[in-house]
């Protein structure tokens, strides 16, 4: 896939009525219906102000939650405009209830230059999700240009990611720009040793991430609850921990691929066993060899905090993907933690892929040691797994 992407900085929008794609899918208090974190507003800042300051009529939109279609007040973006207006200093104009109707048409129609609206959330309406063409050509309808700076929805085909552009010229916001330069960089031309950490539930949801990573990195580190899979493919027993029978097959084919490929294939040598799947269940640490019948696998145990961390302060790239145990409880956090904190130590250029990763990163405090910490989760695994993306494919080549 073609990284290279114009951007805003390529396109003169002053005077012009500019459709910015943001991410403004924000946590709400459900008893409140208030804004638990303003991170993802926030993180749209640098764009906006961009267009604003260099005379752009900007008319924003977002989806938020999943309102399936239909019109629900609780998932109304009125809370985001509110914040919105607050950060910028002035005033952001918006219609409740009013996806791209008329009151909507009127407000973008009177913008002048310097001055934003916000859409209503889209998913308000069912042609969003649809990728309807009439929906798309009504949202292109407010736009001379088309910003695209939602990362977490660019692996989706929908109007507001993919749709508007048969009919507009798309560039890439601040934020996607930076996606792009970062981790296509590390998976296109990355400083060696490339390490990639993956860790996660399930194989099933990393096959294609792995797949493609062993014709890339270095080394490939596998912890979390899908490691279990790979132990028995070496022929090992797991006790009760998470386990696809029908994976262990493709397992042993993704190793003997590494190995193939001569690419190191770490797995944990000991593991942070619980007698049962709870907070304060009995836990001790055992070899891999030795996991018990009855008990189950939370953690990678100190030996193996080792080893990947002697890969990882070695790197010239590491990406992360995934927590190394059950990081929730925080018994069978120290996993995740330490794979964090060698990842701060680390004079590498350090990328962490979206979802529990980043969540992880930033509730120990690490988000500031971080090289770049990625805005889509699903996103993200596509990106890592090489897949076109339909919300980039579609923007201007550079």
């Amino acid at each position: 896939m073609n990284y290279n992407k114009k951007t805003v900085r390529d396109v003169d929008v002053r005077g012009k009525k500019v459709l910015l794609r943001c991410d403004f899918n924000v946590p709400l208090d459900k008893e409140t219906g208030a804004i638990t974190s303003d991170k993802r507003i926030v993180a749209s800042l640098p764009t906006i102000q961009y267009l604003l300051e260099n005379g752009a009529r900007v008319v924003a939109c977002s989806h938020l939650g999943k309102p399936k279609g239909t019109v629900k007040p609780e998932l109304s973006l009125a809370p985001v405009a509110k914040r919105l207006s607050e950060l910028l200093g002035k005033p952001v104009a918006f219609t409740q209830a009013d996806v791209a109707g008329e009151e909507s048409k009127k407000l973008a129609d009177s913008l002048r230059d310097g001055e934003i609206l916000l859409l209503e959330n889209l998913r308000f309406d069912p042609g969003e999700e649809k990728n309807d063409t009439e929906f798309a050509k009504k949202l292109a309808s407010f736009g001379e240009i088309f910003v695209s700076d939602a990362f977490g929805t660019v692996h989706r085909a929908h109007a507001s990611t993919e749709g508007v552009s048969h009919d507009l010229p798309g560039y890439a916001g601040f934020l996607i720009e930076k996606e792009l330069s970062v981790m296509g960089g590390a998976l296109d031309e990355p400083k060696r040793p490339f390490v990639a950490v993956l860790g996660g539930a399930k194989v099933s949801d990393k096959i294609g991430v792995i797949s493609n990573l062993i014709e890339k990195a270095d080394t490939i580190i596998v912890g979390g609850g899908m490691a279990y899979t790979f132990l028995k493919a070496e022929g090992k027993e797991v006790g009760k921990s998470l386990l696809e029978a029908d994976k262990v097959e493709l397992a042993r084919g993704l190793m003997k691929k590494a190995l193939d490929n001569d690419v190191m294939f770490l797995l944990p040598v000991d593991i942070v066993v619980a007698d049962h799947f709870a907070a304060d269940a009995e836990k001790m640490t055992v070899d891999t060899e030795e996991i018990p019948a009855d008990w189950m696998g939370m953690d990678i145990g100190f030996e193996t905090v080792e080893l990947f961390k002697a890969a990882i302060l070695k790197a010239g790239t590491v990406v992360w993907n995934g927590p190394m145990g059950v990081f929730e409880f925080p018994a069978f956090a120290d996993g995740t933690k330490a794979v964090a904190q060698a990842m701060a130590d680390s004079e590498a250029v350090t990328i962490v892929g979206g979802g529990d990763s980043a969540a992880a990163v930033e509730q120990m405090g690490f988000a500031n040691k971080m090289t770049h910490i990625s805005t889509g989760g699903g996103a993200s695994l596509e990106f890592l797994e090489g897949k076109e993306l339909p919300g980039i494919a579609c923007l201007q080549d550079k």
